[in-house]
């Protein structure tokens, strides 16, 4: 299964790179963020894309989220829900059957915090809530989206480092730490561990994606037995106008993994 996550900052900016990218790369399972677009602001060509079921949870011009399955994998669209924390329309799951068990996947958008800092830390205590629900059900989950916090210092180009900076505060990089701990594993971090010019985001301006001068805010975080599975990871930062790189990764969940 290869799964990919990315933030497209605007679905309707980005429908033409979208597509050009789905067709080429044809990933199993895309986690969206920031589709910044209502269902009824959709065109016809994202509500029905070939080959993919699609569920999108959006408001005009702000947040959201969607989750593509390819029909290769399901018969129907999975049942998609949204936990008791989600606002402002931040978080889908489903669950996908596959040769390692259920697997439940969440596309999770997390508030920058740069306006409410409160209202992103509750966000992640509650996401951190809800991974620990899991692990207690011995449930298999994969949280994949822009999590906006850079887990460690490496995580950020150091031209970019600042005291106290939000994304990077010790309450909040305690709260991933704490969420991880609940038997996560960093799956791009278990294939690229040395590499301290890993990133997923790049400002805007002064050619900061071409320099690669960003953070790592973009994730893929497996249950363990799920993450063993796990072939490969990458970010593709020459892809797309978003501000963010797609982060793709395969697993083998044959039964000979």
């Amino acid at each position: 299964m290869k799964l990919a996550t990315w933030n497209v900052n605007g679905i309707r900016a980005r429908q033409g790179q979208l597509l050009e990218w789905l067709a080429a790369e044809k990933p199993d399972v895309v986690c969206l963020q920031e589709i910044k677009a209502s269902l009824d602001q959709l065109t016809f060509e994202l509500r029905d894309i070939e080959g993919y079921w699609s569920y999108w949870h959006g408001d005009k011009g702000y947040s959201g989220v969607g989750l593509l399955i390819s029909k290769a994998l399901t018969g129907a669209l999975p049942a998609c829900s949204h936990p008791a924390f989600d606002f402002e329309q931040r978080i889908v799951c489903a669950t996908l059957p596959s040769a390692a068990g259920d697997i439940r996947i969440a596309s999770v958008y997390v508030p920058n915090g740069g306006k409410d800092f409160a209202a992103k830390m509750r966000f992640l205590a509650d996401l951190d809530n809800f991974v620990l629900e899991a692990a207690r059900d011995q449930k298999q989950v994969i949280i994949c989206g822009d999590l906006n916090v850079a887990i460690a210092e490496r995580d950020i180009h150091p031209k970019l480092r600042k005291p106290n900076q939000i994304g990077a505060r010790p309450e909040e990089r305690a709260l991933m730490e704490q969420m991880i701990s609940h038997g996560l594993v960093d799956v791009h971090r278990q294939f690229e561990a040395d590499n301290d010019n890993l990133f997923t985001w790049w400002a805007p301006w002064r050619q900061q994606k071409e320099r690669n001068i960003g953070w790592r805010i973009d994730y893929v975080l497996a249950s363990k037995a799920i993450a063993e599975r796990a072939t490969s990871a990458v970010v593709q930062r020459e892809i797309g106008s978003s501000d963010h790189g797609p982060v793709v990764v395969e697993f083998n969940f044959s039964d000979k993994a």
